[in-house]
């Protein structure tokens, strides 16, 4: 499988997600963001987790101009699968490739520790390896990962199962970091070819960083 990691100005994560996908045996590529063209043959796109361009107008704002996110587009459109890992979720939020919008966190404090997670929906290739109820436990590190979509919109994505992921305590219930609306960390589209997530699963792939359970996630794009 090819995987092609995007780069902006201010990403931060490239190089550990491109460190997970070779562990997982996978041929990597970083395609900086003023590229036309992805790679060719690439099966997978991943927007990483940093700080495009700083996140000094609104997280990822800036980031959806960037020339290649035309070709990101154009992947996803054709059924191409795409991952967005924390500021890569805000991009696909701020493209339209997945409903909803981002606020900073309801205590407006930057959050940066282990946080246990729900599956909520494991029918879906990323999370094909996981089962729905299994808790895990993964890194979030972010300052604006507030959730927000509308009644309707919400109805929506419980009617199609793109509800992929929940915050939660080590037993299940609901323990929520940041005020994200029915304690959303993950969703994906309703053709299932997009997703994004708060937590960063690539921070976690090795018993060495604390948790393994990342890279169950990491996997389900794997053949």
């Amino acid at each position: 499988m090819k995987v092609a990691v995007v780069v902006f100005p201010g990403t931060n994560c490239e190089v550990d997600t491109k460190h997970a996908y070779e562990t997982l045996g996978q041929e990597v590529e970083l395609v900086w963001h003023k590229e036309e063209r992805l790679p060719q043959e690439v099966d997978l796109v991943v927007l990483p987790g940093g700080f495009s361009y700083g996140d000094y107008l609104r997280s990822a704002a800036i980031a959806k101009f960037s020339p290649i996110m035309k070709e990101v587009q154009s992947h996803a459109k054709k059924g191409g699968y795409v991952l967005g890992i924390c500021n890569g979720f805000q991009m696909l939020l701020e493209m339209g490739l997945l409903p909803g919008a981002m606020k900073r966190n309801a205590n407006v404090h930057f959050v940066s520790k282990y946080h246990h997670l729900k599956v909520e929906n494991s029918t879906n290739q990323f999370l094909r390896h996981l089962t729905s109820g299994q808790i895990i436990n993964i890194p979030i590190a972010h300052g604006e990962g507030n959730y927000f979509i509308d009644e309707a919109g919400l109805t929506s994505l419980r009617a199609n199962n793109q509800i992929l992921l929940t915050y939660c305590d080590a037993q299940g219930n609901p323990q929520n970091p940041n005020g994200s609306v029915a304690n959303i960390a993950g969703i994906c589209n309703e053709a299932k070819n997009v997703f994004g997530l708060m937590p960063h699963p690539e921070r976690a792939i090795e018993a060495l960083l604390g948790s393994k359970d990342g890279r169950a996630m990491l996997e389900g794009f794997v053949a």
